[in-house]
This record gives C-alpha cells, sequence and structure tokens, in this order.
C-alpha cells in the first residue's frame, strides 16, 4: 500500500475506514466507499449469524457477499491483508501468510432477476483454490475494481485462528453496580498447557468485544493473576460492559404486507417504500425481554416465488422515526447496528425535522429480517452511546466475544491463538 493510494481514501468524505493509526502504519476497518455497494455480509458457510472466523485446517470456508447496484458487471479483484490486534497492517510479506496468489478477480456473480432495484450480486468463498492462509491473526479483505489498487471498493475484516489455548468465562452483573444494574462484567480465563508463554504481561493482547462491535472493545487487558499456566482476568471494573438494552428489530421480508413493527407499505413508482413505527426513547421505561439477533439481520423473503434470496429480494427504502421533545445539542443520533456495519458516520446519521419535532432517516436496504439500535455519538467522539436512548439493564442478552492475541519476542505480528464467545444468559 502506497503513500498515493492512503490521500485518495482519506479524502472520502461520509465513510470511514482505511485510515493512518500512527506514522508508516494503515487501519483497516469495515467500510464502504463507493454509494452503489450495499449488504455487505462475511460469515461462515452455512450460519449466517456466525462472525467470521476460519479455524485453521478445517473444512467450513468463509463465505463473503455483497451487492452492486450500478447494475453492470465490474471487474472486481481482491487481495487480503494481515493485521495486528489492533487492525494495523502487520507489514510482512504477503508471500508469508498467503499460499497461493495475492491478488485474485471476483468472477463468481449473478445478476437480480424479478426486482424494482437492477443488482449484481457478487460471491467469494475463503480460503480457496487460489489462495489459502498460512498464519494466524486478523485479517482484512480488499475488493478493488479494474485492477487498480487505488480504486478500492469496500474492506472487510476476518479473522484466521489457530487454536493454542482455551478460555473458560462468565458474563454477570457487575460487581460494583448500583442495586438495580446496568452493566455486565466479564470474567475469564486462559488456560495455555499447549502454549509456552514466557511473558504473558508482554506477549499477550486480549480484545473483549460486545455483539461484534469494535468502537467500544475492551483491549490490552492484563491477567490479574498467573497460576499454573493458567491466566486469570477476574476484574471488577477493567472488564466491565454498558449492558444496554434488547435490539430493535422490523421485518421487511415482504413487499405484499407489513411485517413486525413496519406501519406502512407504499409503491411509490418504480420503488417501494417501507415506513417504520415511530419509535421511542426507552432509558425511563421498565425492561422487557424478547428474542433478537444482536444486532444482526438476515436476507430472506416470504413471497413464495422467491427461491434465492441472493438474487430475488428486492430493495426498499426504508423509513426510521425517533420522536423527541427536543434536539440533542454535542452530537448525532444514528441508527446503529450490523446493516451499517456498526459504524456511525454519515450514511446512517438523522436529520432532526422541526415540523415533527422527531429524528428521520431513510436507508436504501435489501429484504430481510434486522435488528438495530439508536445511539447518540458525542462530537469528537470515537464510541457511540447506546444507553441514553436506549436504557441498560443487566437483564439484557448480549453476546461477547474474547480475542487472544500472542506475540513472542522478536516476532513481526499477532498470531490469534484462541477465540471464545459467551452468552450473558447463557454463560452467567
Amino acid at each position: 500500500m502506497n503513500k498515493k493510494l492512503l490521500a485518495k481514501l482519506l479524502f472520502i468524505v461520509g465513510f470511514f475506514g482505511f485510515t493512518r493509526a500512527q506514522e508508516g502504519n494503515f487501519y483497516y476497518e469495515n467500510a464502504v466507499y463507493k454509494e452503489e455497494i450495499k449488504t455487505v455480509q462475511m460469515y461462515r458457510d452455512g450460519f449466517v449469524l456466525s462472525n467470521p472466523i476460519w479455524e485453521m485446517g478445517e473444512e467450513t470456508r468463509l463465505i463473503f457477499k455483497f451487492d452492486d447496484l450500478s447494475g453492470e458487471v465490474k471487474d472486481y479483484y481482491y487481495t487480503v491483508i494481515h493485521c495486528d490486534a489492533d487492525w494495523n497492517e502487520s507489514f510482512i510479506p504477503q508471500s508469508d501468510y498467503i499460499d497461493g496468489f495475492a491478488d485474485n478477480p471476483l468472477d463468481d456473480f449473478a445478476r437480480s432477476f424479478n426486482t424494482t432495484f437492477n443488482y449484481v450480486n457478487y460471491r467469494l468463498y475463503l480460503p480457496n483454490d487460489y489462495i489459502e492462509f498460512k498464519l494466524s491473526g486478523n485479517y482484512t479483505l480488499i475488493v478493488y475494481e479494474n485492477g487498480n489498487k487505488e480504486n478500492i471498493v469496500l474492506s472487510k475484516r476476518f479473522y484466521v485462528v489457530e487454536p493454542m489455548v482455551d478460555i473458560e468465562g462468565t458474563v454477570r452483573r457487575a460487581t460494583l453496580d448500583a442495586f438495580k444494574g446496568e452493566n455486565h462484567e466479564i470474567d475469564f480465563t486462559i488456560f495455555q498447557e499447549n502454549l509456552p508463554i514466557e511473558n504473558p504481561q508482554q506477549e499477550v493482547k486480549i480484545v473483549l468485544m460486545q455483539n461484534n462491535r469494535w468502537d467500544n472493545a475492551i483491549r490490552n487487558l492484563k491477567p490479574l493473576f498467573i497460576r499454573n499456566r493458567a491466566l486469570i482476568y477476574d476484574y471488577n471494573l477493567e472488564n466491565v460492559f454498558v449492558a444496554g438494552n434488547e435490539f430493535r428489530y422490523f421485518d421487511n421480508r415482504s413487499n405484499r404486507v407489513n411485517g413486525e413493527n413496519v406501519l406502512a407499505t407504499d409503491y411509490h413508482r418504480p420503488y417501494f417504500h417501507k415506513t417504520l413505527m415511530p419509535d421511542e426513547v426507552r432509558a425511563n421505561k421498565r425492561f422487557f425481554e424478547y428474542q433478537e439477533m444482536n444486532g444482526n439481520f438476515v436476507i430472506e423473503s416470504q413471497d413464495q416465488e422467491v427461491e434465492d434470496f441472493d438474487t430475488e429480494c428486492d430493495y426498499t427504502f426504508v423509513h426510521f422515526s425517533l420522536p423527541l421533545e427536543s434536539i440533542l445539542l454535542g452530537g448525532t443520533v444514528n441508527v446503529f447496528g450490523a446493516l451499517n456495519n456498526w459504524n456511525a458516520n454519515k450514511t446512517n446519521e438523522m436529520t432532526w425535522n422541526f415540523d415533527t419535532s422527531a429524528y428521520e432517516l431513510t436507508l436504501l436496504l435489501k429484504q430481510g429480517y434486522y435488528n438495530y439500535m439508536y445511539v447518540y455519538v458525542t462530537q469528537g467522539s470515537a464510541v457511540a452511546d447506546h444507553k441514553n436512548l436506549e436504557g441498560s439493564f443487566w437483564q439484557t442478552e448480549n453476546d461477547y466475544q474474547i480475542f487472544v492475541y500472542y506475540r513472542e519476542m522478536a516476532s513481526r505480528y499477532d498470531r490469534l491463538v484462541g477465540y471464545r464467545q459467551l452468552n450473558s444468559k447463557f454463560d452467567r
């Protein structure tokens, strides 16, 4: 990656993803750089709600998909970049971590059928006949156009893990919480029987994530105790997350009827529009438990004639509305979730409507079932606040991801040697 490429990407307004973290380092996020690119997904083949994590040597592959709403078949290529635990480029030769070809054409595609929006659906499996992974760690998939690496289309994070350690943990109401409780505490232990770690304080990095969000991730926790080749992380403050609330949801799987939490379905030639039920702030309301997908979404249709969700699900304009007594100063209100890669930026920032006294936003989304929430982002902050608008309750069901990275002395890269997902309801 050269300086010319970096300058071009930093110039893009409204999207965030590929920036200089420090002098000489490139930082990678889940990001889209072309307005016509929609519905970027990556998961373990066969389970759409899974994390894009591939265990070295296993048969199950990762599947990557996206739609190009220009309706034209493009000359797309892809490459992968190895990153450190903080998603800065590792700067080791690609030949060290890739077995095969570093750059390959993205030539598995299909055109949409019987939809109001014409689009091309692209698909990629990793690893494949052209590219295998030799090292574990964080990876970023880069898609670019016309063989020109300066013309980047999108970047997508994924993980390659070599399971060298075992992880046991629990999620519970935070130890130091007040009576009602609004936080989750994640206590865990790493067992290193198969990995001779000489200096855990320096060689091990930990990343804790809540529902696959990176903005509020807890990083670089040090073991509180080291006993019998076990690293114990049993803190009271440093491992605490704001629990939040159950995610809001809506059903956009058919344009013939109004799904759950959809107020109206209208056809304004030539496209469909979905108006969601007006939402309300939940910070001062009682907690209500229900099943959801922890911020994720699935592409589906309930119409019997639709056989291939990838190419026959249509796109609709979805209208969100959050009435408030007055505008919130000093920051922005955003629709937040996997539907926008857990990014809070201009593409999902809501606009205050003085006539309706509400925050409003319209997103173009593919038919499916969606989770989302409202967040407040203070000006200049990198963390989306999901407590002030949604409330926070320790009874909330969340997924928590634990990543264990290992870099022995004199090594040039971070190995991903352990991964575990805990659930606040089932791992108490």
